[in-house]
C-alpha cells in the first residue's frame, strides 16, 4: 500500500501529524459535554387551560375535547392524551420521531386558535408549550433559619435571581416557602350598613392605587415632567382609603374591615431531613448540560453564601450531577483497568517492551483522536459513549496486532527493519481494512432506524466506529513508521518468557491435531456445532428479557396519599408517623427531603392529600444493602401505617420511559373503566414480581355543588356570575390590588374573616347582597350537593382512558409481562372496551422489533463489504458461517450471569456480527496466500490455519479482556454495559473456538462445491 511506503519514509511528517491530532483531541475533551445518557428527543407539545371552578367533567368536555378535535388533524402526531382536572385542561401531543417540534408547535397554536372562540368565556388563554418528560431539577437546594418566614422573600430577592443568571440554568422555582399578603377582612354586616359592595371596594382600591403621568411644565430652560404618586406606601394607608357610599357619605375602609400584613395559605410543606425548610428546585436549559449547569450552580452557592445573613444556612439536597460524575469514572477505570489487560497481553505474546510500546501507543492516541470526531459530532460525554471506548479498548489494537505480527515475522526471516514494515504492513493492510469495515457497517442500520434504541445506542455506534476509524489509520501508517525505528532486532525467542512460547506450541500441536480430526470428519464437525447450537436455543426461555438495566442511583421515593380531600395539616401528621419508620434506617439516609401537597403542571389544582418523599442513600461502599433491598424493606414498614395509602419505590436513572409495566384501558365510561382497572390492580398483584400495582384512578374527591337556581336569582336582579362572584370572593377571596413594599409587590386580597368560612353552615348562612342592596341567605338562590366528583379525567386518541401501572422487582419485565398477559387473557372485557400493554414493555417491544431489523441488515452489510473486498462471493459466504456460533456463547453468557435479554445485550449481537467474522477473515484470506504459493489445499490449511492461532489469540483476548471490567461491572453506573460486554465476551469467545475449526470444514466444503462447478463448466 502506498500509505504504508509514505509513512515509513516520512516518519518526520507522521509524528508531526500526530502531534496535532492529540492537541486537538485535548482540546475537544475539554470542551465535551457530560451527562448520565444521550437526550431523547421526544417531540411533545401540551396545551394547558385554565377553566377555574369547572369539574372535571366540564374541563374534559368544553375544553379538552374541542382542543383534540382541532390539533388531531397535524401532521406527524402519532398521540393524543388529555387530562382534565378540577379547573384545568392538558392536551399532550407527541409527535413522530425526526418531526421538527418548532414547526408543530406553530401548528398546534394555529389550530387552537381556530377554536378560541367556542371555548367557555371564563376559560383562560390555551398556553402551547413544549413538554420534555426528561427535564427534572438538576439540583434542589435547602434554605432553613431562624426565622423560616423571611426565607422565602430571601429567595425571590436574592438568590433566585443569582441563580437564574449562571449558565446553563434555565428557571428556579422554590417550595415551601411562605408569601406575604395583604388581608381585608370584611365585615359584611358593617359594609351592608354603609351600602357598600364588594365590587365598589375593589374598585376604589384599585383606583386608589395608582401612580400616573400629568404632562410637563416650563421651569427656567428645564422641562419638567408632572407625575402624581399615589400608590400605597404603607398598610395604614390601606386603611385609611376613603369609600364612597351611594349616599355620598364618606367611610373609610378600617371602618368596615380589617387589614392585616399576614401569609397567603400554604399550599406545600418542605422539609429536609426533617427539618421545614424553602427547597429552590434547579432546571436547565433544554440545550444546557446537567455537570455544567450543576457546577455553576455550586460555584454560585459559594459566591453567595457569604451574602447571606448569618442565621441562613444554604445546603444542598440532591444533586443529579454527582451519580453522573461518579459513573463517568467508574466507566473512565474500566477504560484503563481494560488498557492495562491488553497491554500485559500484548507484552505476554511479543516478549519485547519495544514490540508492546508500538501497539500500546495506539490506544491513547485512538481514544484522543475519538474525542477530536465526538465533539465535531455533538455527541457528549455519557455512560453509553464512554462505555463503547471501555468496549473499543481491546478491538482498537486488533488491526494493529495483525500488522504487527505480520512486521514481525519478516523481521525474525531476515528482512530489514524498513523492508520488514513495508511488505508486512502492505501484505494484510487490505485484510486489516476488510475486517476493521465489517466492524464499522454493522452500526449503520443502528443509526438510521427509529425509537429509542436509536437515540440511546447512535452515540455508542459514533463512538465506537469513530475508535475504529482512527485505530485502523494509526495500523497502517503508524505502527508500520514505528516499527520501521524501534524494531532493532528480531523479537527474542528464549529466555525467561520461553515458557510461553512451549505453551503455545503445545497449542499449536493440539490445534493441528484437531483439525487433522474435523478435516477427516467433516459431517460429524458440522452435526456437533449445530447440536450446540440446539442446547443453546433451548435455554434462550430461561433467561428472560428487559429493556435497559437500571442504574442503582441510591435513590428512594416514599409515596404517601391520604384520603382525597385531606387537610394538609392532616396529611403533614401521616407523614410524622412515616418519618418514626424510617429513623430505624438513619445509617443508610444520607438526606431525606419532602413535600406535602404541591401543585401540578400549570395551574392545576394541588393536592393536599400527598406527600413525597425523596431519600438518597450513603454510598454502596457506606451500607451492606443495595437499594432495592433497603427499598422493599421500608416497604414493609409502611404496611400497617393507618389512614394512608404508602408505596416505596426505587429511583431509576430515569430515561423518561415511563413505569416498566402500563396497562391502558380505554371505553366510553369512567365508571366502568374504573371497575376494571380496580379488577386489574387486584389481578396483577398476584403475579410474582409485580410491585406497587396502582390505577390512575383516585378516590372521588369531595365537592361541596353550589347548584344556582338561575330564575330565583333573576328574581331577585342577580345573575349566575354575581352570585358566583360574591362566594368566590368570601371564600377564596379577590385580589383588589397589589401594595408595593420596596422591591416586592404583595397582593392585596378581600376575603370574609377566616371565622366567617370554615363549616359548611357558614357557606350555607352566607349572606348574598343584590344589586339593591338587600341582604339574602345563599340557600335562597342556591341548593348545597355534597358529592364525589373524580380528580382528573384521562383520554387518549379521543377516547376515555384509565391506566393501570406497576414496577417489577427480583424479576426480568418480560416474564413479568407474560404472565401478566396471560393474567388478564381471563378477563371477560365488556364491549367497546379495550386494553393494550405499554410503558417500558412497549418500549421494549418496539425497541426489539427495531434492532432485529437493523441486525438483519447489519449482516448483510457485513457481507457485501466483504463481497467488494475480496472481489468474490464464495469466500465471504464460507466466513458468514463463523457467526451462528456466536449464540451459543452469547445464551452461555446471558445464562451463567444471570442476567436478561436486554437492548444493551442486542447491541452487543449487532456489534458481534462485525466482529466475530474478523478472525475468519484472517484465516481464509491467509490459506487463500498459501494456496498461490502452490501449496495444495489440506497442506495449505495445516500450514495457514496454526500460523494464524498466535494473532487470533491476541486479538480475542485483547478485546475480551478489555470488556471484562464492565461485564464485572465495577464501580457505579456500569450496569448498561454489563449485559453488551457479558454477550461480546462470550459470544466472541466461543465464536472464535468453532471459527478455527468450523470454517476450514466449511472451506473444503465450499472449494469441493466450486471446483465441481468448474468440472461442469470445463466439461461443456
Amino acid at each position: 500500500m502506498k500509505l504504508v511506503d509514505v509513512s515509513v519514509k516520512r516518519p518526520v511528517g507522521v509524528i508531526m501529524v500526530v502531534l496535532g491530532i492529540l492537541a486537538l483531541g485535548f482540546l475537544s475533551l475539554r470542551n465535551l459535554a457530560i451527562d448520565l445518557y444521550p437526550e431523547i428527543d421526544l417531540p411533545i407539545a401540551v396545551v394547558s387551560t385554565s377553566y377555574q371552578g369547572a369539574a372535571p367533567q366540564e374541563s374534559e368536555k368544553l375544553v379538552s375535547r374541542p382542543i383534540e378535535s382541532a390539533v388531531s388533524s397535524i401532521e406527524g402526531l402519532e398521540t393524543i392524551q388529555s387530562q382534565s382536572q378540577t379547573g384545568a385542561s392538558l392536551v399532550f401531543m407527541q409527535f413522530n420521531t425526526g418531526v421538527n417540534l418548532d414547526n408543530a408547535l406553530l401548528e398546534v397554536r394555529e389550530k387552537v386558535d381556530q377554536v378560541k372562540g367556542i371555548l367557555p368565556e371564563d376559560a383562560g388563554e390555551p398556553n402551547v408549550l413544549r413538554f420534555d418528560p426528561q427535564q427534572i431539577p438538576v439540583m434542589w437546594i435547602g434554605l432553613t433559619g431562624d426565622q423560616p418566614e423571611e426565607l422565602q422573600q430571601l429567595a425571590e430577592d436574592q438568590i433566585v435571581p443569582f441563580f437564574e443568571r449562571q449558565g446553563g440554568v434555565a428557571s428556579v422555582s422554590i417550595e415551601g416557602g411562605k408569601t406575604r399578603e395583604v388581608r381585608v377582612l370584611i365585615d359584611q354586616a358593617e359594609m351592608n350598613q354603609y351600602g357598600l359592595n364588594s365590587q365598589t371596594i375593589v374598585q376604589t382600591l384599585n383606583a386608589s392605587n395608582q401612580s400616573a403621568s400629568a404632562g410637563a411644565i416650563e421651569k427656567g430652560k428645564q422641562d419638567l415632567q408632572i407625575r402624581i404618586d399615589g400608590e400605597f406606601e404603607s398598610v395604614e394607608q390601606i386603611e385609611n382609603t376613603i369609600l364612597q357610599t351611594e349616599t355620598g357619605a364618606q367611610v373609610r375602609l378600617s371602618e368596615i374591615a380589617d387589614v392585616e400584613m399576614t401569609y397567603k395559605d400554604s399550599s406545600t410543606i418542605s422539609k429536609v431531613n426533617g427539618e421545614p425548610s424553602v427547597v429552590l428546585s434547579v432546571l436547565k436549559k433544554t440545550d444546557g448540560n446537567t455537570v455544567e449547569t450543576a457546577d455553576n450552580v455550586l460555584a454560585a452557592m459559594d459566591e453567595i453564601e457569604e451574602k447571606l445573613p448569618e442565621d441562613v444556612n444554604m445546603k444542598v439536597v440532591l444533586d443529579t450531577s454527582e451519580f453522573i460524575k461518579i459513573s463517568i469514572n467508574s466507566v473512565l477505570l474500566n477504560i484503563i483497568i481494560g488498557g492495562i489487560f491488553s497491554v500485559l497481553i500484548l507484552l505476554l505474546f511479543l516478549k519485547s517492551f519495544r514490540a508492546t510500546l508500538v501497539i500500546g501507543i495506539s490506544i491513547p492516541i485512538a481514544i484522543i483522536s475519538t474525542f477530536t470526531l465526538m465533539y465535531f459530532t455533538g455527541e457528549t460525554l455519557n455512560v453509553l459513549t464512554m462505555g463503547g471506548l471501555a468496549l473499543g479498548i481491546g478491538m482498537m489494537v486488533d488491526s494493529s496486532i495483525v500488522i504487527l505480527e505480520n512486521i514481525v515475522t519478516y523481521r525474525q526471516q531476515g528482512y530489514s527493519m524498513v523492508e520488514s514494515a513495508k511488505k508486512g504492513a502492505s501484505e494484510l493492510a487490505p485484510a486489516v481494512i476488510a475486517s476493521a469495515s465489517t466492524t464499522l457497517v454493522v452500526f449503520l442500520p443502528i443509526i438510521f432506524v427509529e425509537g429509542i434504541a436509536s437515540e440511546l445506542f447512535t452515540p455508542l455506534a459514533l463512538t465506537i466506529s469513530f475508535a475504529l476509524i482512527a485505530s485502523l489509520v494509526v495500523s497502517v501508517t503508524l505502527i508500520p513508521m514505528l516499527s520501521s525505528k524501534l524494531l532493532t532486532k528480531p523479537l527474542q525467542t528464549s529466555g525467561r518468557r520461553y515458557w510461553f512460547d512451549r505453551f503455545l506450541d503445545k497449542v499449536n500441536d493440539l490445534y493441528r491435531r484437531m483439525l487433522r480430526w474435523v478435516l477427516k470428519f467433516r459431517k460429524t464437525t458440522i452435526f456437533v456445532t449445530l447440536a450446540f447450537i440446539a442446547g443453546s436455543a433451548a435455554l434462550v426461555p430461561m433467561i428472560g428479557t428487559a429493556f435497559i438495566p437500571p442504574s442503582d442511583q441510591g435513590q428512594i421515593e416514599v409515596s404517601v396519599k391520604t384520603p382525597a380531600g385531606t387537610a394538609l395539616s392532616e396529611t403533614e401528621r401521616v407523614t410524622e408517623k412515616v418519618n418514626e419508620r424510617l429513623d430505624r434506617y438513619e445509617s443508610v439516609i444520607e438526606t431525606s427531603y419532602l413535600t406535602v401537597g404541591g401543585g401540578g403542571f400549570e395551574g392545576f389544582s394541588s393536592s393536599s392529600n400527598q406527600a413525597t418523599y425523596t431519600i438518597q442513600l450513603v454510598d454502596p461502599d457506606d451500607r451492606e444493602k443495595d437499594t432495592v433491598t433497603v427499598m422493599q424493606e421500608i416497604n414493609d414498614l409502611m404496611d400497617d401505617i393507618p389512614g394512608a395509602e404508602i408505596t416505596v419505590s426505587e429511583i431509576g436513572a430515569g430515561l423518561g420511559t415511563g413505569d416498566p409495566v402500563q396497562i391502558q384501558i380505554n371505553g366510553p365510561e369512567y365508571e366502568v373503566l374504573q371497575q376494571l382497572a380496580d379488577q386489574m390492580v387486584y389481578m396483577i398483584s398476584n403475579v410474582e414480581g409485580v410491585h406497587n400495582a396502582t390505577s390512575s384512578t383516585d378516590e372521588g374527591q369531595p365537592e361541596m355543588q353550589i347548584v344556582v337556581d338561575r330564575d330565583k336569582a333573576a328574581q331577585y336582579g342577580l345573575t349566575y356570575q354575581q352570585v358566583l362572584g360574591q362566594v368566590q370572593l368570601g371564600f377564596s377571596g379577590q385580589v383588589a390590588t397589589r401594595y408595593r413594599d420596596g422591591t416586592d409587590e404583595i397582593d392585596v386580597r378581600l376575603i370574609l374573616p377566616e371565622e366567617e368560612r370554615q363549616t359548611i353552615a357558614d357557606l350555607e348562612g352566607m349572606t348574598i347582597q343584590t344589586p339593591t342592596g338587600a341582604l339574602i341567605p345563599l340557600a335562597t338562590v342556591a341548593d348545597l350537593e355534597q358529592v364525589q366528583g373524580p380528580v382528573s379525567l384521562l383520554r387518549e386518541n379521543q377516547q376515555r382512558q384509565v391506566n393501570v401501572s406497576s414496577e417489577v422487582v427480583d424479576r426480568d419485565l418480560g416474564s413479568v409481562t407474560e404472565d401478566i398477559r396471560a393474567e388478564l387473557e381471563r378477563l371477560n372485557m365488556p364491549d367497546e372496551y379495550s386494553y393494550e400493554i405499554g410503558g417500558q414493555a412497549e418500549d421494549m417491544q418496539e425497541s426489539f422489533g427495531d434492532l432485529a431489523l437493523a441486525l438483519v441488515f447489519s449482516i448483510f452489510l457485513v457481507y457485501a463489504v466483504m463481497a467488494i473486498q475480496f472481489e468474490n462471493f464464495l469466500f465471504p459466504f464460507i466466513i458468514m458461517f463463523s457467526l451462528p456460533a456466536t449464540i451459543i456463547g452469547i445464551v452461555t453468557g446471558l445464562f451463567v450471569t444471570g442476567l436478561p435479554f436486554s437492548l444493551p445485550a442486542f447491541v452487543g449481537i449487532i456489534m458481534l456480527a462485525g466482529i466475530v467474522v474478523n478472525n475468519a477473515i484472517v484465516l481464509v484470506d491467509y490459506i487463500n496466500i498459501v494456496r498461490r504459493r502452490g501449496v495444495e489445499r489440506y497442506e495449505a490449511i495445516l500450514e495457514a490455519a496454526p500460523s494464524r492461532v498466535r494473532p487470533i489469540l491476541m486479538t480475542t483476548l485483547t478485546t475480551v479482556l478489555g470488556m471484562v471490567p464492565l461485564a464485572i461491572g465495577i464501580g457505579q453506573g456500569a450496569e448498561a454495559q454489563q449485559p453488551l460486554a457479558v454477550t461480546i465476551i462470550f459470544g466472541l469467545s466461543i465464536s472464535s473456538l468453532f471459527t478455527m475449526l468450523l470454517i476450514p470444514v466449511v472451506y473444503t466444503y465450499f472449494d469441493d462445491l466450486s471446483n465441481k462447478i468448474s468440472g461442469l463448466f470445463r466439461k461443456k
